[in-house]
């Protein structure tokens, strides 16, 4: 998983309300659990004008020009603005991988789904809480002004816009030490490898009818 310290990133506005995870990532992309190769079938429904499937050419179909991620102003985006309730719906976590995928590092939103909350945490993407007078004006801002980008520093919690105004936003310890240091769930557990293999070795000395 890829550290987050700060950011400073372009941002795209989805002023979509309760998005939910079969709009972020269609079931019919589900079958992988490799983690990666999932960007170019982010918001496929929206993204496209055909319907998409497993293997397809990407590059050859057709692009919705009236959905947002395809305005050329927001090619490169990181962090993604959006309204209430993102990430309803059933909790694959083939969402975040999506995301992550395409190139989001955060998303601001007034309110997440819990499961989605959680699990963009467990993949190196920030989900940020702003409340929902903050997120309007960020989205007037975001669209008035081309290349608008912002800043997301997470050693201070905050967010910070190009006129130097700031936001601060909540984080628990232990998901910011994560995020920090680009840990995973698996990542903190080989934190603690020697002291696991030190049991591994002492249980085989005592009850070594496990291991034959």
């Amino acid at each position: 998983m890829h550290a987050f310290t700060t950011l400073n990133g372009l941002v795209c506005p989805l002023d979509r309300a309760n998005v939910d995870t079969d709009a972020i990532i269609p079931k019919q992309f589900l079958k992988s659990i490799k983690r990666s190769g999932f960007g170019p079938n982010l918001f496929d429904e929206w993204r496209y004008l055909d319907h998409g499937e497993p293997g397809m050419d990407n590059s050859k179909r057709q692009l919705n020009p009236e959905f947002v991620l395809n305005f050329p102003r927001y090619k490169g985006a990181q962090i993604l603005l959006a309204r209430e309730n993102f990430g309803c719906g059933s909790s694959r976590e083939h969402a975040p991988w999506a995301l992550e995928d395409y190139g989001f590092r955060a998303v601001i939103a007034p309110s997440f789904a819990d499961i989605f909350f959680n699990n963009c945490y467990k993949n190196g993407v920030l989900p940020i809480v702003l409340p929902a007078e903050t997120v309007e004006q960020l989205f007037q801002e975001a669209q008035a002004n081309e290349g608008y980008r912002l800043t997301i520093d997470l050693a201070a919690q905050t967010v910070i816009t190009p006129a130097s105004v700031r936001f601060g936003f909540d984080i628990t310890g232990h998901r910011k030490h994560c995020l920090f240091n680009g840990l995973d769930e698996i990542g903190l557990t080989l934190n603690h490898a020697d002291k696991i293999k030190a049991f591994e070795a002492q249980r085989r000395i005592e009850q070594p009818w496990l291991y034959a």
